[in-house]
């Protein structure tokens, strides 16, 4: 236990280190980065991230993986527009269809993986990824659709002294994702499941529920991405479903310390690294860098991620072969 908290620090510490030399080759190469309002434009942008990344991080951390969390936050977006387009302007009830329908699809993405039996969450939710497209474009008639309510609009937009409430709100959801990974039986459960499916079974721990769980909270928090973003844009797009929002994610988690093997992954360490891309992105707009470079250097960063994951799981392997040779 105390090798892999050792383990956790380092990695959070690593990704740290890595998010502050960012800033500083930013600062040299732009004097805007610093500005308040342009700190805060970071902090907007990785709220949505974070959230899209603190669902996904439950999934990898059981050796899944969910590529529907953008589409799915679009389409929780999109939604909200039918319904506002139709004539529903009362603010919670949209909040409470948007998350509900969020929630629905997480549901049936972990029953595709646990009581249907695909082979993989990549298989399952790489469809649905496209299904949610098609169907944000259907609920909106192909339309960027306006006008929702301040109530609505207000954890996106909202700010305290220039300091975005939904970053605040973020932090609240990382302190409490952070406590249910580390001081549950719910999250050690989650854990295990990703480091033993076979232990997990053995030990009595049912593994489809816990399965199930994470993704339904990763599609609870693709509904609650898709609110923000409505705050931030004050429009929603069915078009947006294809951007690639669920490969931030991705790279957020594996960046911030998480693993495609499975069992490691921490919130502290994925909020780092959304940070992480969050500032990129920035740094790229700061610098009129052009479309087809920004994507050219996040696909770099993303396999420089996976690489990193994997050096990582292949010293752990020789360690412990060291260790059991000594022992013998």
């Amino acid at each position: 236990m105390n090798k892999k908290k050792k383990s956790n620090g380092n990695s959070i510490l690593g990704t740290l280190a890595a998010l502050i030399i960012l800033c500083v080759v930013l600062t040299i190469c732009s004097n805007k980065f610093l500005t308040y309002s342009n700190l805060m434009s970071v902090l907007k942008q990785t709220t949505f991230t974070a959230l899209l990344a603190s669902g996904m991080l439950l999934c990898l951390i059981t050796a899944g993986i969910d590529l529907s969390v953008g589409a799915n936050a679009t389409f929780c977006a999109c939604v909200m527009g039918m319904m506002v387009k139709a004539g529903v302007k009362n603010a919670f009830v949209l909040i409470v269809v948007a998350l509900a329908a969020g929630t629905l699809i997480g549901l049936v993405n972990g029953l595709l993986l646990t009581r249907l039996h695909l082979p993989h969450p990549f298989v399952s939710t790489l469809g649905m990824k496209n299904f949610l497209w098609g169907a944000s474009l259907l609920v909106t008639g192909s339309q960027m659709i306006s006008g929702f309510p301040n109530g609505v609009t207000a954890l996106g937009s909202a700010t305290i002294g220039g300091f975005p409430v939904s970053f605040i709100v973020l932090l609240v959801i990382y302190i409490i994702m952070h406590i249910l990974l580390t001081r549950t039986a719910l999250g050690r459960s989650i854990y295990c499941a990703g480091g033993n499916m076979e232990a997990t079974r053995l030990s009595g721990i049912n593994s489809a529920n816990v399965l199930t769980f994470c993704y339904v909270v990763s599609g609870f928090m693709a509904g609650l991405a898709g609110i923000v973003s409505v705050g931030r844009s004050g429009i929603c797009n069915g078009a947006n479903a294809i951007q690639p929002y669920d490969t931030d994610a991705i790279a957020s988690c594996v960046i911030g310390g998480a693993s495609f093997m499975g069992g490691k992954g921490t919130m502290a360490g994925t909020l780092i690294g959304a940070l992480v891309i969050a500032t990129l992105r920035n740094g790229f707009t700061l610098l009129a860098i052009d479309s087809s470079v920004q994507n050219m250097v996040l696909g770099l960063v993303i396999i420089g991620a996976v690489l990193l994951d994997v050096t990582r799981e292949s010293m752990a392997a020789k360690a412990r072969r060291k260790e059991a040779a000594a022992k013998a």
